[in-house]
């Protein structure tokens, strides 16, 4: 059983890395909208919004990096995240505030918050955990089979994220020529 955990475990650490460094890049991309979604959780003071904001795709960019790098601390550091968002998510979902963007990477296409993106991250957060047990390390057949699943459990994720912001644009219907 513990070299079949090894594999699911490093297809995660890939697939989960590999989100952390799309999040990143969104929100460097759109960095001037940062502030005011992090703002809009209501859960910091004033004075820290901007530092968070700015040390938000740092974090992420670094912590994904770290994951397909195979540094054992970055699972640590990325469930955190992952935890901590859930919970800020939560939060306002209880507080009537579903309205607000996640702030998820999509900045352009806003997102609301729902309990989906909330399981979406504890899910991650749970299926990174096992990588922090003393695993035997993968051969390199099958190292490489874990990776490329890690890879397409990310464009699985693209691909959902894709439905779902034409879902949200009202693209989802397509109409005959």
């Amino acid at each position: 059983m513990a070299p079949v955990l090894a594999l699911l475990s490093l297809a995660v650490s890939v697939c989960t890395g590999l989100i952390f460094l799309a999040a990143g890049v969104a929100k460097l991309r759109h960095r001037s909208l940062l502030p005011g979604v992090v703002a809009n959780y209501r859960l910091l003071p004033g004075l820290l919004v901007a530092p968070v904001a700015a040390l938000l795709p740092v974090m992420e960019l670094a912590t994904g990096a770290a994951l397909l790098a195979g540094m054992a601390p970055a699972l640590v550091v990325a469930i955190v995240l992952l935890l901590l968002f859930a919970w800020a998510m939560a939060v306002n979902i209880m507080r009537g505030r579903r309205h607000i963007d996640c702030g998820c990477g999509r900045p352009q296409l806003r997102q609301p918050l729902s309990w989906g993106l909330v399981a979406r991250n504890l899910l991650l957060a749970t299926l990174l955990a096992p990588g922090l047990l003393p695993l035997p390390a993968p051969g390199l057949a099958e190292a490489v089979a874990a990776i490329a699943g890690g890879i397409g459990l990310f464009l699985v994720w693209l691909l959902v994220h894709a439905i779902s912001a034409m879902q949200g644009a009202g693209l989802s219907k397509v109409t005959a020529l």
